[in-house]
């Protein structure tokens, strides 16, 4: 099924020395844009992670630290990948967990302001995992019945998530979801708005779900000791709390999240 766009979709996948969204880097990442009306650009950057790229992370991708000494760094790509992003929204295989986080850290440690929350996202792992539960060579199977070659390039997996979701929504447009709860969620519907919602894992403040907003719209934690308590009464109650998070290792777009929490109290 083509996809139904307002703007350009963009399907990424990237590759990278581990996977520590905090500490580790990108070393290849492949960019399949998808214009409304069909038309299709893809490009594959690779990159100079400045750091060793993980043996378990080599074995999975075939990169290695000689392949990549040469490229660019992801400072030195950034403006080109804002460029290529410009009034684009998004879409990847658990990419929401991995891939949009492990992003926007980079663009924070290049000292590029491009905000990926103000974009779209469509996770196409959490459309299936809702609805058949698997893995993206799975998926590849079961949707589109081929076999995924050359699983863990990047390209080839970024071609496979676009072909799974147009597949998804062959197979799931106007079906309903029911959650263990009971809940029905709206019709499927070829629209990356309700997608993107659909696909969400919760709705997160930051990328890797630290801080959500409840049923009521508040900011709240959603780990640790304070999980389910308001981010704004916490800090009053615990100051130090911002400290040891601020101290700690979080993902510094969590980090950016907490502090304009914390401002826009002050402020009032």
């Amino acid at each position: 099924m083509e996809l139904n766009l307002k703007n350009p979709l963009i399907f990424l996948d990237l590759e990278t020395t581990g996977l520590n969204i905090v500490s580790d880097r990108i070393v290849e990442i492949t960019i399949l844009k998808v214009f409304p009306g069909g038309k299709e650009e893809v490009k594959t950057y690779r990159v100079n992670p400045e750091m060793p790229i993980d043996p378990k992370a080599t074995a999975v991708h075939g990169i290695t630290d000689e392949d990549v000494k040469d490229c660019p760094t992801f400072k030195e790509l950034a403006q080109t990948l804002v460029n290529e992003f410009e009034g684009c929204d998004f879409a990847g295989f658990n990419s929401n967990k991995f891939d949009f986080p492990m992003l926007a850290e980079e663009f924070l440690r290049a000292n590029v302001d491009f905000d990926l929350k103000k974009r779209k996202f469509v996770d196409v792992q959490v459309i299936f995992h809702k609805m058949e539960q698997r893995t993206l060579s799975a998926a590849y199977k079961l949707y589109c019945n081929k076999e995924l070659v050359d699983a863990h390039s990047s390209k080839a997996d970024t071609y496979a998530t676009y072909e799974v979701l147009q597949a998804q929504l062959d197979k799931y447009q106007g079906k309903k979801f029911v959650d263990a709860a009971g809940n029905t969620s709206e019709p499927i519907t070829n629209d990356i708005d309700f997608l993107s919602k659909f696909s969400a894992h919760n709705s997160n403040v930051d990328f890797i779900g630290r801080i959500i907003y409840n049923e009521k719209g508040v900011e709240v934690f959603n780990f640790g000791k304070y999980k389910g308590m308001p981010v704004v009464d916490v800090l009053k109650k615990d100051p130090s709390y911002y400290s040891w998070m601020m101290n700690g290792d979080f993902p510094q777009y969590t980090k950016n999240v907490l502090t304009k929490i914390k401002l826009r109290e002050f402020q009032k």
